[in-house]
């Protein structure tokens, strides 16, 4: 059993690292934003919501054991009060993380915190946009210790704000 479950660990893996992200749409074409090449597509969803999650390399010994990542989730709202409520709904989930510490350079739509994930310290960035009825949210969670180093945490966060400057 253990060979088996390996094995489709594997094959996972492979056919997750087939699948680098340049240009997404999303919404039926109405949400775009390109990523960095060395970004791996690992999740898609279809329907309402609709999510992409991709996967952002980190080499070193740290990367083994975390998963630094970036979602962007689009959800069909009908108005300003439901984006609103979707954002509040988004953020009590977020303060009931375990560690949850909110952090500084936070706006409106934009929320800058740390939480743990599986007994380490992750940084998130969440932002939010209301666009032709939808709720957009751009997700970036990385370790907030890396052993990646600053250069990876400045591509990191360049990545984020690219897709951020696409999104508005």
């Amino acid at each position: 059993m253990s060979f088996l479950r390996n094995t489709f660990f594997a094959a996972a893996l492979v056919l997750a690292g087939a699948s680098h992200a340049t240009d997404v749409s999303m919404a039926g074409g109405n949400v775009s934003f390109s990523t960095p090449d060395q970004w791996v597509g690992i999740m898609e969803t279809q329907g309402d919501p609709e999510v992409r999650v991709f996967q952002v390399p980190d080499t070193s010994p740290t990367g083994s054991t975390s998963l630094a990542r970036v979602t962007v989730t689009v959800k069909q709202v009908p108005d300003v009060n439901a984006f609103q409520q979707y954002v509040s709904g988004a953020m009590t989930k977020a303060k009931s993380l375990t560690g949850y510490q909110a952090g500084s350079g936070q706006g409106a739509d934009n929320f800058v915190y740390t939480a743990q994930e599986n007994g380490a310290q992750y940084s998130y960035s969440e932002r939010y946009w209301f666009k032709d009825n939808h709720a957009i949210q751009l997700r970036c969670v990385r370790p907030s210790q890396s052993q990646a180093g600053a250069q990876w945490k400045a591509a990191f966060d360049k990545g984020c704000d690219a897709i951020a400057a696409r999104l508005k």
